[in-house]
């Protein structure tokens, strides 16, 4: 009897889980075959014909959007945020490890930002750089407006991280001898490396995709985020799918990399 149980449960997990990511991945299929339509296809189905058409035409001059340089904008801020909350993730975690004056306010303050609209955050620190006469940018406002969505779940798994660490491992290597620096690079280190890594991913993530706290904080020029909702206004044709296509092809890639490094991390580390 318990087993049928079990085996029922079993079954509904599945059907939940199977509905889920059909719900997720559901309307990416449609695009992603959509993609795929013929130099006479249109934005609906059925399909005209099937061709890379359209994956060509990102690479060529386009009337409306910027594809190459709304991505390497989101890439290169993608890539300073996640450097700035994988360091700085790490170095409150290290300090949330010992008791100091202010470490709970100043705990709520570093989270209280996931509590604020991203819209309310994107407007205030527009408006502050226009009041203090620096114009808005990608590289500054928007990077300033990502790491307040970033480094509040950064924060939040170290501390976890950290929770769960036991101080022999630290103990034991100053007994032997080893100094702060050779304890923490050689023992402490090693041991969290795969979850900075995922924190740096996490970052990433966040960074790349982010519309609403770089709406008004971004400046002249677009991230791909924005470029793509203004190109859903005005591009009549499946290039936009195409686009749709290699971003989440890229994201994927990124997301493999990152698991590899783990796994490759994690298994030097058993080695050892």
């Amino acid at each position: 009897m318990h087993q049928e149980k079990r085996s029922r449960e079993f079954y509904v997990l599945a059907i939940f889980f199977t509905l889920f990511v059909l719900f997720l991945y559901g309307p990416l299929s449609a695009i992603l075959i959509l993609s795929f339509q013929g130099p006479n296809g249109g934005l609906t189905f059925p399909l005209n014909g099937v061709s890379l058409h359209w994956f060509a035409n990102l690479f060529e001059t386009q009337a409306v959007g910027n594809f190459g340089g709304s991505f390497r904008r989101s890439f290169v801020l993608g890539i300073m945020v996640m450097i700035v909350t994988v360091v700085v993730s790490l170095l409150a975690g290290l300090a949330f490890r010992r008791k100091f004056v202010g470490a709970t306010p100043l705990f709520y303050l570093s989270v209280a930002s996931l509590v604020v609209p991203s819209i309310i955050i994107s407007l205030g620190i527009g408006v502050l750089f226009q009041q203090v006469g620096i114009r808005p940018a990608w590289y500054s406002s928007a990077f300033g407006a990502h790491l307040t969505w970033t480094l509040p779940f950064g924060v939040l798994i170290m501390l976890a991280i950290f929770n769960r660490f036991s101080p022999a491992y630290e103990e034991a290597a100053r007994d032997l001898g080893a100094t702060s620096w050779q304890t923490f690079r050689y023992v402490v280190l090693p041991i969290i490396l795969p979850s900075l890594i995922g924190i740096g991913l996490l970052g990433f993530s966040l960074s790349y995709d982010e519309f609403a706290r770089t709406l008004l904080t971004s400046g002249t020029y677009n991230t791909l985020p924005l470029e793509i909702y203004g190109m859903t206004t005005n591009v009549t044709t499946p290039v936009l799918y195409a686009l749709g296509t290699v971003t989440t092809l890229f994201s994927f890639l990124v997301i493999a990399t990152m698991l590899g490094l783990i796994v490759r991390f994690n298994k030097r580390r058993t080695k050892g």
